[in-house]
């Protein structure tokens, strides 16, 4: 046997196995195993997943989602959900010739202190007016700004992924001009509450005040 193989071998033989699982707010549903030669090791690891891993429906195959390794205890990893992302394919074939593409992306801070980056698009089923375009985009703002007034990082990131939040946005802004599709393309969880204390919320930000 080569120096190279038995190298290799040892390496993996110091490793354990952990069990990585979702927070709470998915239900605790294991993601997978990974290999550490110590625990501390995976603290703040990403782990990807797809909102299929989550549900088991086949049609979630498109959201991907990444989890932060935050606290480890026996041969268990908890997490902490850090956002998703459409993968490029699904993103790729809701684009239309002749269509519209309304974005908004916008900076929030959830009722319990976590600040986040959200990305939405709306897409029209024909071409439509800019003024129309500023409609939706408030909408967007309107009904985001509402939902983390009133909901937690574990209510607010249920509704992002489960897609209650985009099915507000449409069946509010489908009377401005018709839809094909509205959804939360992607999120980011910017920084955790600084203190347990409740976190003053700035005014979201706008793509178009960014």
């Amino acid at each position: 046997m080569s120096s190279k193989s038995k190298k290799i071998r040892d390496k993996w033989r110091g490793k354990a196995w952990y069990l990585v699982v979702a927070p709470h707010y998915f239900g605790n549903v294991e993601l997978g195993s990974v290999p550490a030669g110590d625990k501390e090791q995976l603290i703040g690891r990403i782990v990807e997943a797809t909102l299929y891993d989550i549900t088991s429906d086949f049609s979630h195959q498109y959201l991907k989602m990444f989890f932060q390794v935050s606290e480890v205890e026996g041969k268990t990893a908890s997490t902490l959900f850090t956002g998703h992302e459409y993968s490029r394919d699904y993103l790729r074939s809701l684009v239309r010739r002749r269509t519209t593409k309304v974005d908004g992306i916008f900076t929030l801070v959830t009722k319990d202190g976590y600040k986040m980056r959200i990305a939405v698009s709306a897409l029209t089923l024909s071409r439509i007016k800019t003024s129309q375009e500023k409609i939706i985009r408030k909408i967007m703002e309107e009904i985001i700004n509402e939902k983390t007034a009133a909901l937690n990082f574990d209510q607010f990131i249920q509704e992002v992924v489960l897609g209650k939040i985009a099915s507000d946005i449409y069946n509010k802004a489908k009377k401005v001009a018709p839809l094909r599709h509205v959804g939360i393309r992607k999120s980011k969880l910017i920084a955790p509450p600084v203190t347990p204390v409740q976190v003053a919320k700035p005014p979201i930000q706008t793509a178009e005040q960014a």
